[in-house]
């Protein structure tokens, strides 16, 4: 394991019951690890490089369930990789331009 350093910071009661509640759960282990991996879903979100753009989407429960078929389908390897795919096959039918005819 790498060497760490201890911080301190202040946060206002209803977020640290909001981070309690993720812990009580059984989310994340101990408020510790919720607070890590908000950062470190931060700093990847900013050192993404520059030709990518995360983009995050709710979508119904049903909808879910949906995409989690194809994965069992063998469809998509992930969750992810379903709604990927969804989008590139939806953008790619929505962007197609005319077919202009040649002389």
């Amino acid at each position: 394991m790498s060497a760490s350093e201890r911080i301190t910071i202040r946060l206002p009661a209803e977020k640290v019951r909001a981070l309690e509640s993720l812990v009580d759960k059984g989310i994340y282990d101990n408020v510790s690890d919720a607070i890590r991996k908000a950062i470190d879903d931060m700093l990847s979100e900013i050192n993404q490089p520059e030709h990518v753009r995360k983009v995050t989407v709710e979508l119904p429960k049903v909808k879910v369930i949906e995409l989690e078929s194809l994965i069992r389908e063998g469809d998509s390897i992930s969750l992810d990789d379903a709604i990927r795919n969804a989008v590139r096959e939806y953008t790619r039918t929505r962007l197609r331009l005319p077919v202009q005819e040649t002389e």
